[in-house]
């Protein structure tokens, strides 16, 4: 699949937002965020529990945190816009929860959990198509 060289663009994630994301975090402890396609992963330890996108914060949720946000009529992250049926674990953080800090640690206390109880996906192998017998030349 090619995809164009802006297309990722329209998850762009400014600058100003990140930090004001990690200033109402900074009471969960270490939020390391990594850039990927356009938006922001955010972990604590090792697991990813939050995503930035185009400006909107989402965390990780599975049947334990889902219904708080499906409460608040909040909607998953959806990252093909031409493709809705496509969905991941991510739901997007209520606003009011954003601008309390205490809250939104909350919220992200119990993502991290879930992050942290989600199975990690199975490493594939190197190529393994391109695993091939080395025969000695003699």
């Amino acid at each position: 699949m090619k995809f164009k060289r802006d297309a990722f663009a329209t998850m762009a994630v400014t600058e100003d937002f990140l930090q004001y994301v990690l200033d109402q975090l900074a009471g969960l402890g270490q939020v390391i965020p990594r850039r990927m396609f356009g938006g922001v992963g955010l972990y604590h330890g090792e697991r990813i529990f939050g995503l930035i996108i185009r400006d909107t914060l989402y965390f990780k949720v599975n049947d334990s945190n889902r219904p708080d946000y499906e409460a608040r009529g909040m909607d998953r992250f959806r990252p093909y816009p031409n493709k809705p049926q496509l969905s991941m674990t991510y739901y997007e953080v209520p606003a009011d929860a954003l601008e309390d800090a205490e809250e939104c640690i909350a919220w992200a206390r119990k993502s991290a959990a879930v992050a942290v109880a989600t199975k990690p996906a199975a490493r594939r192998a190197k190529n393994p198509g391109l695993r091939r017998r080395r025969i000695k030349k003699r």
